[in-house]
């Protein structure tokens, strides 16, 4: 009987990989690694071994595995995750991706290289490893100090920006353009995409999943996310951008949903295979002898990826605010690059745009960094020391101060709060209207013209359909209330303030009166989409008004509800799972099983958590069911969240055991009888980058601060000054009625 080369060359792929892997996990050595050896070994530049037959199906399946690799990345994003990353994070990750970026271009420029080999030199440098800089942190112990906080928020926001690059390095490739005109708008173009498949996915699928719920089981839900998956990939190839941007753009949106855990688990053994089969078809690209001949250009990138990574990394941080030794910590810390350089070295290959030597590159700087980061993380502290007997006593007094000054946030001014209002309205609505406007255009005109032999009857319809479709959001375009206290104060503090506040109005009801402007012109002649522009303002504004306004908020209200379930759900859960009064020194930590754990089926009595570690386990967190108080014969299995109760020391040992993240909520209360309550700093309370002081927390709450949970730092009896950070637990001890108030 034939078997098909291509099975027989996914049975050598995954044979090679699984050997090689499991070599590589002894040796505690990054998998990616692996599994581009593996990949080498196979290859046509080895010998040794059999090598590939079918190249072209082992392509086609390494493309898969791109997809589902950003697809699970998008899954275990957050849009709330990038907005809370704060202000430190985003300046040392823009510093530093803007300075390595154009470093990179100009040293392949100087090593002679074509215009397109440096533009993607620079990209492949621009991220760094989460997988290799975690596995540092781990083995280090040093994965709650503070400055991890600020390496992981920089990782985020180096995800989405090289995922961006992605999208603009496959323009230029395709066009082999840099014209400026060109490049703005196809990032137009790409930002608007964006805001429309963000705004309808997170109005529509949490929706259809949560009616579907009943119906959904393990095998259904994987099917569903994977087609949503693929079919979004096709939405982006056909407006013109990439399959990996659509696969992490749905995703993102599946992250929103209280279904994304359930998800990101199912899809994990899919993206494992796939992911595998992508890296190894990397390594079969591999040609020693070329990195040998270009051996001189990887030592010159490496010194560029460790040294200016570090530089523009720790420069970054300097000016977000931190204090020296912390920059020092964050930019040895990302001085390495990331898998990202290999899909973006392979698509420049794919693309045929760059030479052949960039991939090869890109391999020898990834293997030197991957060996070398353990080592500069550890030797962070040794390099402040000495960087504080070299530098000036003067110069650390000018940083420290304005470090100091940085961390001092004020509260937003009024007009601050009020002109975000109005460009979060004018944009999000006017980027819905473009969308039903090119929706009807592109989609809805045709069709009806398909079937209408009458060309007027035809318009007149795909008209009104349009401005049906409009209506609600040009009503909140033009009317819709924004800050109204804001509004208030800036109103009534000063007869000066009427004037920009009527232009402000009248701007908004001007970019109104030009969208529907537009959508009328492109069906009739200029007067008559005049005259019908100002019909249709008549209507929204005066007749329909009211009823327009309570449609546009249960569509805002139904979005929002989408938009916060999961948060609310998780919420919801801690708040089951945790008990108001906790002595200070114990914590609650959410650990998840890795599925290679040796704590696996065995019942709880026999592993003896309590009398190893110290540990109690509250609760067992498994799919949507969760086991409150599980007795001594439950056993934990793959992946289940187990919430663990013990001291600092004794979570940070048993986190160490079981090799997985941990989620830290701790307060130190000796009197159970004290009214203590926790409140967690978020987007709603709007706490963030505010001091005790200037919040007014006590005062509203009639409660005192005694305590803040940071991360793995605690802070007892926190001074006036201390400013809150997103994710801050606070502790109050007060009027247990005014703090829930405050809460809502």
């Amino acid at each position: 009987m034939h078997v098909p080369q291509l099975i027989i060359d996914l049975a050598l792929i995954l044979g090679a990989a699984g050997i090689i892997t499991l070599l590589f996990r002894r040796l505690k050595q990054p998998m990616v690694l692996g599994y581009i050896i593996a990949g080498f070994i196979v290859g046509p530049n080895f010998h040794l071994f059999p090598s590939i037959n079918d190249g072209e199906g082992i392509k086609t399946w390494s493309e898969i595995g791109v997809i589902f690799l950003l697809f699970s990345l998008g899954l275990e994003f957050s849009f709330k995750k990038l907005m809370r990353v704060g202000g430190t994070a985003a300046i040392t990750a823009f510093t530093e991706i803007t300075c390595i970026t154009v470093a990179g271009f100009f040293l392949g420029q100087l090593m002679g290289w074509s215009m397109m080999d440096s533009v993607f030199l620079g990209g492949l440098l621009a991220s760094s490893s989460t997988t290799i800089i975690i596995r540092a942190f781990e083995e280090l112990g040093i994965k709650h100090k503070p400055f991890t906080k600020i390496v992981f928020g920089v990782l985020v926001i180096e995800d989405i920006v090289v995922i961006l690059m992605m999208v603009m390095l496959s323009t230029m490739a395709v066009s082999k353009q840099f014209e400026g005109t060109q490049m703005l708008f196809t990032i137009a173009k790409l930002m608007f995409f964006l805001a429309v498949w963000f705004l309808a996915g997170i109005f529509l699928l949490p929706t259809f999943l949560k009616k579907m719920e009943r119906y959904l089981n393990s095998e259904t839900l994987l099917i569903l996310s994977i087609a949503l998956c693929l079919g979004m990939v096709i939405l982006a190839t056909q407006v013109g951008f990439s399959a990996e941007l659509g696969a992490f753009i749905m995703g993102s949106i599946i992250a929103e949903t209280t279904s994304s855990e359930k998800v990101e688990h199912l899809i994990q053994p899919v993206k494992d295979l796939f992911g595998a089969i992508f890296f190894v078809s990397v390594g079969m690209l591999i040609n020693p002898e070329m990195i040998i001949q270009y051996r001189w250009p990887v030592l010159w990138v490496t010194l560029l990826t460790v040294f200016g990574k570090f530089l523009s990394t720790a420069v970054g941080a300097l000016l977000s605010g931190r204090p020296l030794k912390e920059s020092v910590q964050v930019g040895m810390s990302m001085a390495q690059v990331g898998e990202f350089a290999f899909i973006i070295a392979t698509l420049g290959v794919t693309l045929g745009v760059t030479s052949n030597f960039l991939f090869p590159v890109a391999v020898g700087v990834s293997a030197i960094t991957t060996f070398t980061t353990p080592y500069m993380i550890r030797f962070s502290t040794p390099l402040y020391n000495l960087l504080e007997k070299v530098i000036p006593a003067k110069w650390q007094a000018v940083l420290t101060r304005y470090s100091a000054s940085s961390q001092t946030l004020q509260g937003e001014s009024d007009w601050r709060v009020v002109l975000r209002s109005y460009l979060k309205v004018i944009i999000l609505n006017s980027v819905i209207i473009i969308a039903i406007i090119l929706f009807n255009t592109y989609y809805v005109s045709p069709f009806i013209s398909k079937y209408l032999d009458n060309k007027l009857l035809a318009q007149l319809l795909s008209v009104v359909l349009s401005i049906a479709m409009m209506a609600p959001f040009l009503s909140a375009l033009t009317i819709k209330k924004v800050q109204s206290s804001a509004y208030k104060a800036l109103w009534l503090d000063s007869k000066y303030n009427h004037g920009p506040l009527v232009v402000v109005e009248v701007t908004r009801n001007v970019v109104a009166v030009l969208l529907v402007g537009f959508m009328l012109n492109r069906f009739f002649p200029f007067w008559w989409a005049l005259l019908g522009t100002l019909l249709v303002m008549l209507i929204v504004l005066l007749v329909l008004r009211q009823q327009l306004q309570k449609f546009y908020n249960r569509i805002e209200h139904r979005f929002l509800s989408n938009l916060n379930a999961r948060e609310n759900a998780d919420a919801a859960a801690k708040k089951k799972q945790s008990a108001d009064l906790l002595p200070w020194d114990a914590q609650v930590t959410e650990i998840e099983i890795d599925p290679w754990s040796t704590l696996i089926d065995i019942p709880l009595e026999q592993l003896g958590l309590r009398e190893q570690y110290g540990i109690n386990i509250g609760s067992i967190k498994r799919g949507h069911i969760t086991i409150y108080a599980p007795t001594r014969n439950e056993k934990l299995f793959p992946y289940d969240k187990i919430t663990a109760i013990g001291t600092e020391a004794q979570v940070e040992a048993f986190s160490r055991m079981v090799s997985s993240m941990t989620t830290t909520r701790s307060d130190d209360s000796s009197d159970e009888n004290i009214g203590l309550t926790s409140i967690v700093v978020d987007e709603h309370n709007g706490l963030k980058g505010k001091t005790i002081r200037n919040s007014g927390i006590r005062e509203r709450t009639l409660a005192l601060v005694v305590g803040i949970a940071r991360g793995g730092e605690r802070i007892l009896n926190p001074a006036s000054e201390t400013v809150f950070e997103w994710e801050d637990v606070i502790w109050l001890v007060g009027d247990r009625k005014k703090i829930a108030e405050f809460k809502l």
